[in-house]
């Protein structure tokens, strides 16, 4: 028992030590890329990139006016383009194909970089979730009518708001995300460095290799892949990123890993968010988990060809 106490006690030092580091880390990317974010949504120059997803609009079957939220979660914060999302008029059915655009392409400079990190190129990690976006949405917008409706934007968007008034609800909405983050990353690096102290990460492996193989994922990513599935790509960095330097994984492997997760992360939360709108969560779990498979697969068929090739 004193033996299990030592090796415990020593696992919870170990997930301290790298969840702190991971966090500033986090904070060291998180709080300019979001300031300078939230500087351009108040000059407007935001707002004037919205044309260049209208024609997008079109094709995924979402009137102009999804373009603002879209962007905004795509380039600020999730959180800030529910926000937005919620003042503006539209239909149950626009609201579920914007948030599973939402779900899938969101604050994509930040969570780039976290995957840049640990396995993905920046750019590739960017096109695969925006592609994932489009292609879910279009798909799902066949079984709804008439979501391409057109949607009035309130004058109260159009009016601009003051500067000091959009710096203190930065502040404070990166203050309770940054909170949110050390909690999650202390308690998750505390129980994963735990678990490994006390030889049980086997066991975990063990209970989702039957998942990782329908995924298309090495058995060896599930502690990666239940991290980022379930907790995000920035709540689940940490781990993701201990994990990847330890190098179990192939830089294929890391590949599939992070497109799988990319694509399809924080299934809980999410998801969770959107109930109050009238959201079935199946709307925005089934399509992204079909979306992230296929994508795995798709590219693992990809480089299999590409080894046969060269092997001639």
């Amino acid at each position: 028992m004193s033996e299990l106490r030592a090796q415990l006690k020593i696992g919870l030092r170990a997930g301290i030590r790298k969840g702190w580091g991971s966090f500033v880390w986090i904070c060291k990317i998180i709080i300019p890329v979001s300031f300078v974010a939230v500087l351009l949504q108040w000059t407007g120059w935001l707002s004037q990139l919205d044309f260049l997803l209208h024609p997008l609009m079109n094709v995924i079957n979402l009137p102009a006016a999804a373009a603002l939220p879209i962007i905004v979660a795509m380039t600020v914060s999730f959180y800030a383009g529910i926000a937005i999302m919620v003042v503006l008029p539209f239909t149950i059915a626009q609201i579920i194909l914007i948030a599973l655009f939402m779900t899938t392409a969101h604050m994509l400079i930040v969570e780039g970089i976290v995957q840049h990190r640990s396995g993905l190129n920046f750019i590739k990690a960017t096109l695969v979730r925006i592609g994932a976006a489009i292609l879910c949405v279009f798909v799902v917008s066949q079984f709804f009518a008439n979501t391409s409706q057109s949607v009035s934007l309130p004058v109260s968007l159009a009016t601009q708001t003051p500067f000091i008034e959009i710096l203190k609800t930065w502040a404070i909405d990166t203050l309770r995300l940054i909170g949110r983050i050390l909690i999650i990353i202390m308690l998750v690096m505390m129980a994963l460095h735990a678990l490994e102290s006390l030889g049980w990460i086997k066991y975990l492996v063990r209970f989702f290799r039957p998942l990782m193989k329908i995924l298309g994922l090495s058995d060896r990513a599930a502690t990666m892949w239940v991290t980022g599935a379930g907790f995000g790509l920035l709540y689940g960095s940490a781990v993701i990123m201990e994990e990847a330097k330890k190098e179990n994984l192939t830089k294929e492997e890391l590949e599939h890993l992070q497109i799988s997760i990319g694509v399809n992360h924080s299934i809980v939360e999410e998801p969770a968010l959107f109930l109050a709108l009238g959201v079935n969560p199946l709307w925005l779990l089934i399509p992204r988990f079909v979306t992230a498979t296929l994508a795995v697969h798709a590219l693992r068929g990809l480089q299999y060809l590409k080894r046969k090739l060269l092997s001639k």
